[in-house]
């Protein structure tokens, strides 16, 4: 389903992740203060963001396509993220 950038950068940016800008958006996401490997990206001019590029990021957060959806709409939470990113070892958990 296709989404608007906006509220895609809203739920990134809520959630951990920290925009940079280059010739894209780039989101990184950083976890216990520190810029994880964890990246996905949004063209400049995007307004919205199809579904096949709903899904090359949903890959680049290590997400399912209905985990993205959930987290664009606030069904999953921050600490649900990081939950599911510890649970399939993109994360260490807390020391």
């Amino acid at each position: 389903m296709p989404r608007k950038a906006r509220d895609v950068k809203r739920a990134l940016q809520s959630k951990g992740f920290v925009e940079e800008s280059s010739h894209h958006w780039r989101y990184f996401f950083y976890y216990l203060g520190k810029k994880s490997h964890i990246r996905t990206k949004i063209s400049h001019s995007e307004t919205d963001i199809s579904k096949g590029l709903c899904s090359a990021m949903a890959r680049d957060m290590k997400l399912t396509g209905p985990q993205f959806e959930e987290f664009v709409d606030c069904d999953l939470t921050a600490q649900g993220y990081i939950d599911l990113l510890i649970a399939a070892k993109h994360l260490s958990p807390p020391p």
